[in-house]
């Protein structure tokens, strides 16, 4: 018989309101919030004096790399990783070797979730520019959704044919997740800048290169058309302040069309990290400057921006530690996530109310995920515990992921995250994994 469990004496951040209160897990579920729950004898009590209890980080865009490209990480790893860092639920993008671009291979990387996550899953589908027909067979009640790359930086999936894109926002009545950043005008400055630098241009013109201009002219194309089409799109890691106006904040989330996530990284570093950070903080779209990370913060507070994601994509130093040309784009971050924002609440920069909004509630509503996102009776019990007054410095040997590294490593977060339950099991408590039980796919209310 599974174990019950009871977390006492909680401060309980749910629904925009932190309350002292126990929960009671029974089976995969929470059966009952309250003050003062008794106990029956078979019930496993978790002491939760001092500490928040979170629903789990739900997080709408992950590379775990499997398959074929395992040597820089895989579902087991990151997913264990992934809880450590309070996240219970991911949803993985299609860009893998081969890449989730018909049905079937959809079906492979849902079939090796099934036997090696540690956390809840789900993929998205990938559209190309010649799989429309493949793409309308996505089922709605059990796949995150539809994924477009408008900005070539993972791979052949760039989707440039114009009559398709129209096609494939007119056609499907799931939502469409989008990279945006404008090809051509990438294309231009990067000749620009070999032309002056050949292969190793300094990283810190990162944001020049993939700059404001590329991402704001893709962004702006992509919303209007859905607007044309009525499609529902969800744009993903927005790193400029200009794009943050392409939002609106005056109608509520359930109501919108059009949605919008930042990352982590875009939350936490800025262009002056370049000089010390280097490629390691080379993304896509990239790092920007101050004033766009003022930017987002402004626009994730006001509501323009729903979502809080980490974009977690794995490359090997060995890979990252290449001339800026050949070191590919991407970053570890699925351990750091929530520290990471959590530290930010105790930097007063917003409330731990707003931040579950963001990294739990918000994921739940916009991708409509069947009963989780939320601390509520009947609901699966994705809970994490946070110590909000326990020290850690992240370094190589505290780092999960299979890459073996961080860009947060020197960091000292001011808050730990101690127990991490997924469907009423204890995954990881204090350092110690749960390895015997494994997440659920994610399903959809659609």
């Amino acid at each position: 018989m599974k174990q019950s469990y009871l977390i006492k004496n909680a401060q309980i951040v749910n629904e925009n309101k932190v309350f002292k209160g126990d929960v009671l897990i029974e089976g995969e579920f929470i059966k009952e919030i309250g003050e003062n729950i008794i106990p029956t004898d078979d019930v496993l009590m978790v002491d939760a004096e001092g500490k928040f209890l979170i629903p789990g980080m739900i997080d709408d865009q992950v590379h775990f790399r499997e398959p074929g490209l395992t040597h820089k990480a895989n579902i087991a790893t990151e997913s264990k990783a992934a809880i450590a860092g309070g996240i219970t639920s991911f949803i993985e993008m299609p860009n893998t070797v081969p890449q989730a671009t018909t049905q079937e291979l959809l079906a492979d990387k849902f079939d090796i979730a099934s036997k090696t996550s540690y956390a809840n899953y789900s993929f998205m589908f990938g559209g190309t520019n010649d799989n429309l027909e493949e793409l309308l067979k996505t089922n709605p009640k059990d796949v995150a959704g539809i994924k477009l790359f408008l900005g070539s930086s993972t791979g052949n999936m760039l989707v440039d044919n114009e009559e398709v894109l129209e096609k494939i926002f007119s056609s499907t009545k799931m939502l469409i997740s989008v990279h945006c950043e404008d090809e051509v005008t990438i294309r231009k400055n990067t000749e620009e800048y070999k032309a002056k630098y050949g292969d190793d241009i300094p990283v810190k013109y990162h944001p020049l290169i993939r700059s404001e201009e590329a991402c704001y002219l893709s962004s702006s194309k992509a919303i209007e058309l859905a607007k044309k089409t009525g499609a529902r799109l969800h744009i993903f890691h927005l790193s400029t302040e200009k794009e943050t106006h392409l939002f609106r904040n005056d109608i509520p989330l359930e109501e919108k069309q059009i949605t919008a996530e930042v990352c982590v990284h875009h939350l936490w570093f800025t262009d002056a990290d370049y000089d010390k950070k280097g490629t390691h903080i080379k993304w896509n779209p990239a790092v920007k400057t101050q004033k766009d990370k003022d930017g987002l913060w402004k626009a994730l507070l006001d509501d323009r921006i729903d979502i809080i994601a980490t974009d977690h994509a794995p490359h090997t130093l060995e890979e990252k530690d290449n001339v800026y040309t050949k070191a590919p784009s991407g970053g570890p971050l699925v351990q750091h996530a929530v520290p990471a924002i959590l530290e930010k609440v105790k930097e007063g920069v917003l409330s731990i109310e707003k931040a579950v909004e963001k990294m739990s509630h918000n994921p739940a509503k916009i991708f409509k995920v069947e009963k989780r996102g939320f601390i509520k009776e009947g609901f699966y019990a994705d809970l994490v515990l946070v110590d909000a007054d326990k020290k850690w410095t992240v370094d190589k040997e505290n780092v999960l992921y299979k890459c073996g590294w961080s860009p947060f490593e020197g960091v000292e977060f001011s808050n730990q995250i101690t127990h991490t339950f997924v469907n009423g099991n204890l995954m990881y408590n204090e350092g110690i994994f749960n390895e015997e039980i494994k997440g659920k796919r994610l399903l959809f209310n659609r």
